[in-house]
Parts: C-alpha cells; sequence; structure tokens
C-alpha cells in the first residue's frame, strides 16, 4: 500500500530531477556514500573503474548520483560527465593526510570547467570516526576552501559507515539547487 501512495504522490505531484558528480581519491568512500544515500546500507565494494550512478530521492527531490572512479589513471576522464551537473561532492578521507594536497590540486583543477560554472560544492569529510581523522576546519585549510569564490561551498564532517552526516550534506545541496532543476 505504501509504495502505490508513493507511486501515486510522486505522478501528483513529480520530483525535481537534479545531477550531483561525486569525486575524491581513491578509498575516500565515495561508492560506501552513494549506496549508504540510496539504499540506506553499506555494501561491500571494490575500487571504482568508470562510474556508478543511481537515484536519491530526498524531500520530493530525485538526485541522479554519479560515483567516479577516483584511481590516478581515471582522474582524468572525471571532465566528461560534468555536463548538466548542479552539485558537485568532494569526498574526503579524513585520515588521508598525506594526500590531502592532491585532491586540492584535483579540486582546483575541476572548479573552472565550463560545465560546472554553477555548480554548488560539498566537501563531505568522510572518516570522521576514526582516530586522528582531520577536522573540517583543518580540511578547509588544507583543500584552500576559503579562496573559493565562485561556488557555493559547504563542508559536512561524516561518515559513510554510519550515514552520519550524510544527510545533513543532501540537505544542504537540496536547499542550494532549488529551482535549478532539468525537468
Amino acid at each position: 500500500m505504501g509504495a502505490l501512495m508513493s507511486k501515486m504522490w510522486f505522478m501528483l505531484f513529480p520530483a525535481k530531477e537534479y545531477k550531483i558528480v561525486v569525486v575524491g581519491l581513491d578509498n575516500a568512500g565515495k561508492t560506501t556514500t552513494l549506496y549508504k544515500l540510496h539504499l540506506g546500507e553499506v555494501v561491500t565494494t571494490h575500487p571504482t573503474v568508470g562510474s556508478n550512478v543511481e537515484e536519491v530521492v530526498y524531500k520530493n527531490i530525485r538526485f541522479e548520483v554519479w560515483d567516479l572512479g577516483g584511481q590516478d589513471r581515471l582522474r582524468t576522464s572525471w571532465a566528461t560527465y560534468y555536463r548538466g551537473t548542479h552539485a558537485v561532492i568532494v569526498v574526503i578521507d579524513s585520515t588521508d593526510r598525506s594526500r590531502i594536497s592532491i585532491m586540492k590540486d584535483e579540486l582546483f583543477k575541476l572548479l573552472p570547467n565550463e560545465d560546472l560554472q554553477t555548480a554548488v560544492v560539498l566537501v563531505f569529510a568522510n572518516k570522521q570516526d576514526l582516530k586522528d581523522a582531520m577536522t573540517p576546519a583543518e580540511i578547509t585549510d588544507a583543500l584552500s576552501l576559503h579562496s573559493i569564490k565562485n561556488h557555493d561551498w559547504h563542508i559536512q564532517a561524516c561518515c559513510a559507515l554510519t550515514g552520519e552526516g550524510l544527510y545533513d550534506g543532501l540537505g544542504w545541496i537540496a536547499q542550494r539547487v532549488a529551482g535549478k532543476a532539468t525537468s
């Protein structure tokens, strides 16, 4: 009965749809984040080769979420996924201090892309449950987020395994992209 009511609700009040691209280095937790939002549970993941795409519905808003592989050889293809993107989620492994500068470089490579000019940027400071995780303030400094002037941005502490902070971040995106739907 609930599924029928849900279908009728969406027929009467169609959800707006937005595209989100999820980027980050390998092992940051991008795929875990995607499937925690999509299925509400943690799934066993393997390194993403190419991309995963799923629909996430949040408060009658449909997000088409593209999880892009983060290995070095795959990062050059990220730009092929940017067309029509409303939001970029950057997933950071908060314990990976040795590679934070690599993610900073990747972030500042993608920001000027013409297809992302109106996109908002959410940084998920993932793995906050682990010892020695960098705080969101440390990550903000390491990524030089305050120097980003042409995009709305936000950093959100989270743990993809428990889901803590994920919907707070998705809510921030929903507030920022309202009115920019493709359908």
